[in-house]
């Protein structure tokens, strides 16, 4: 009797509901918990109005649902659940208070199985829990989209937007993402201008409106320039200073490229070119300082500063001095003779309000690299991520901004 008072504590196991009896089977490494009702019992349940009645069972159905091991020991709750007649007349099984979104699990197995999957493969998940992945994938499924469902963007205003790949052969989904919550809000495959159409009808359906959002960071690719123009008229586009300095690192590498054919001291060192100072380590630095102080005239090292210049354009004291520098930058970017380097000043000019517009949104998409980072870090190591739904899915567990928390009262406590 002890045994049974000491499980009801440990399953919050409350009247009307009692354990009735406990089975170990040490051969089987298993433990099986029998739970039952007092006789006379009365249910609560809910109607499709939302009125809510009390009802005694009208008959049971036995069920079994998989439940946090015991050791080493598996876990399964049994219990005859009723069914009651209500008001209506029509009959239903109710909830018990254990039972999970998957039929067969409780509450707290899940919650135990959403966090091993937030912190490693799905399929490794499955191997140690002993659960089928196809399970596993239906089940978090479930709960990313009534998560998704659950959504509120009535305060979205700042958004940012950036493809990532879900596949090889140029495989995409677009990756929407609050700035200021730093949680993706909106995922859907490819990377035109109808992405943005999908994410208006998503914000429409979620308490926001078009209207509402006011600054917008993405790159400068010409799908979401359209997108935005024809479907958010009132936000602004801010072109990502990361995407920028990409074009400029492409150009200074282009002209490396070129050089290395006439200066083999250039050769095997692409990334001395590339990286921030502070990036390198001890001997790049002292390598850099060398080809600087060199009589060579190196076209690379030319390339180089004209992109160490643009990123000081960034530490500007006011948006009249930004301008300026950005002006001046671009003068002298485009008489460089470099060809690579003069490309990329047109296209910063092709773009130049969304990229003066930084001074004053200050917003950019390094949240997105990371949250892309995470992103690609788990699809490989996982299988079953290739598939569009699945990929989606993580996506939404690893980054989303979806409360797990309000659908299972039991994850939290495992974060």
């Amino acid at each position: 009797m002890f045994t049974q008072e000491l499980f009801e504590l440990a399953l919050n196991i409350t009247s009307p509901w009692i354990i009735s009896s406990v089975d170990f089977d040490v051969e089987k490494q298993k433990l099986d918990i029998h739970i039952d009702f007092e006789r006379g019992s009365e249910f609560e349940y809910t109607l499709e109005d939302g009125t809510i009645g009390k009802g005694k069972a009208y008959d049971t159905v036995k069920k079994t649902w998989r439940h946090l091991n015991f050791f080493q020991h598996e876990c399964y709750l049994h219990a005859r659940v009723p069914r009651v007649k209500r008001e209506d007349n029509s009959i239903r099984m109710i909830q018990t208070p254990w039972q999970g979104k998957m039929n067969g699990f409780t509450l707290l197995f899940e919650a135990l199985l959403l966090q091993l999957c937030t912190a490693m493969p799905v399929l490794k998940v499955s191997q140690i829990a002993g659960v089928s992945d196809d399970k596993l994938w239906d089940m978090l499924e479930r709960y990313v989209d009534e998560a998704v469902d659950q959504m509120d963007l009535s305060d979205l205003n700042m958004l940012g937007l950036d493809e990532t790949s879900k596949a090889k052969h140029h495989d995409y989904i677009t990756l929407f993402v609050n700035l200021l919550t730093r949680k993706v809000v909106y995922i859907t495959e490819g990377k035109d201008s109808k992405t943005i159409d999908d994410f208006v009808g998503f914000l429409t359906t979620h308490g926001g409106e078009p209207e509402q959002i006011t600054d917008v960071s993405s790159d400068m690719s010409k799908a979401f320039i359209k997108g935005v123009k024809d479907n958010l008229p009132n936000a602004q586009i801010t072109f990502d200073k990361f995407h920028i300095m990409k074009i400029i690192n492409d150009a200074v590498n282009k002209v490396r490229i070129q050089e290395v054919k006439e200066q083999d001291v250039l050769k095997k060192k692409k990334f001395i070119f590339l990286k921030n100072n502070d990036n390198l380590t001890p001997k790049q630095l002292s390598i850099l300082q060398e080809l600087k102080m060199s009589k060579i005239n190196l076209k690379t090292i030319r390339a180089m500063h004209i992109r160490e210049n643009f990123q000081e354009i960034y530490n500007s004291d006011s948006f009249e001095e930004f301008q300026i520098k950005l002006q001046k930058w671009y003068f002298w970017a485009t008489h460089s003779r470099l060809e690579p380097i003069k490309e990329a000043a047109y296209t910063i000019k092709r773009h130049w309000d969304g990229v003066l517009r930084w001074w004053h949104s200050q917003i950019n998409n390094g949240i997105l690299e990371g949250l892309n980072s995470i992103i690609q870090a788990a699809k490989s190591k996982a299988r079953g991520y290739k598939l569009a739904k699945n990929f989606k899915i993580i996506a939404y567990l690893l980054t989303g901004d979806i409360d797990l928390n309000s659908l299972n009262r039991n994850f939290h406590k495992l974060t």
